[in-house]
């Protein structure tokens, strides 16, 4: 309830009256059944834009960080997440990770719609970074549609009595990607970076973001400090990289009968 009360009652009549988004795309979205909506990530302003634009529900998964906040505004951003339906992921490994990961799937499992910003932060200088194989491992082993969205123009620019808002910003839905053919694959590392380097450079075409081989999180952490990360620069996600054999294909190679 809390979710459609804020949707339309707030940032969807304040979003289109202040920064008048726009949305292409949006026959791309099934009415319903269970997608994966996979995202580039500009800056906050795109966890508000995509729901308010999308006639769907979308359900994010959130740094767990974000529901222990003891300060005031922490207070309020943990309430305001838990009211609206969003899900802690719990970085940290081991059992906690994988119950965030359960319930994800849960929202997957009764037919709704997950979106992901798979560089896992904001990107740092409003490129494309490498994107992390949990959302493939999501899309194989549910079974699930996965979706490209391209966002542009969400980061925050200075207003009137420098107050921040987004100008004209807007959301690019591409069409549906089909990896049903590696369904059977989800634990195979070099099928899920293929899948996911497939779903990143989808988000780059309708973009037209420049892509960076790196993960976004080594460049805000300073791991990569002192390094030449223009010799990163690709022309897309998975460049090089050979498309992996299904099943069938590796059955047929070896004369066994594969999976139908």
């Amino acid at each position: 309830m809390y979710y459609w009360l804020f949707k339309w009652l707030l940032f969807a009549p304040v979003l289109k009256l202040v920064c008048r988004p726009w949305l292409e795309g949006a026959e791309n979205i099934p009415p319903k059944g269970a997608v994966v909506l996979v995202s580039n990530h500009l800056s906050y302003g795109d966890t508000v834009i995509l729901p308010a634009v999308v006639e769907r529900k979308i359900t994010f998964p959130a740094k767990a960080e974000l529901f222990k906040g003891r300060s005031l505004g922490g207070k309020v951003v943990s309430w305001f997440l838990r009211r609206v339906g969003m899900l802690p992921m719990d970085r940290s490994g081991g059992r906690a990770s994988a119950e965030s990961v359960d319930h994800v799937g849960a929202i997957l499992r009764a037919g709704e719609i997950v979106g992901i910003y798979a560089e896992g932060t904001r990107s740092p200088d409003g490129r494309l970074y490498k994107g992390k194989t949990g959302v493939a491992r999501l899309v194989l082993g549910h079974q699930v549609r996965v979706l490209p969205v391209g966002t542009v123009s969400t980061q925050f620019v200075k207003g009137w009595f420098g107050v921040p808002y987004m100008r004209r910003p807007g959301i690019r839905i591409g069409k549906p990607l089909d990896f049903s053919a590696y369904y059977d694959q989800a634990a195979n590392r070099e099928v899920l970076r293929w899948v996911t380097d497939e779903i990143m450079a989808a988000v780059q075409e309708l973009t037209g973001q420049e892509y960076v081989d790196v993960y976004a999180t080594s460049i805000k952490s300073g791991a990569l400090d002192g390094r030449n990360i223009e010799e990163k620069v690709l022309a897309r996600p998975g460049l090089g990289n050979r498309v992996p054999p299904t099943t069938a294909e590796l059955a047929a190679e070896s004369g066994e009968p594969g999976q139908p």
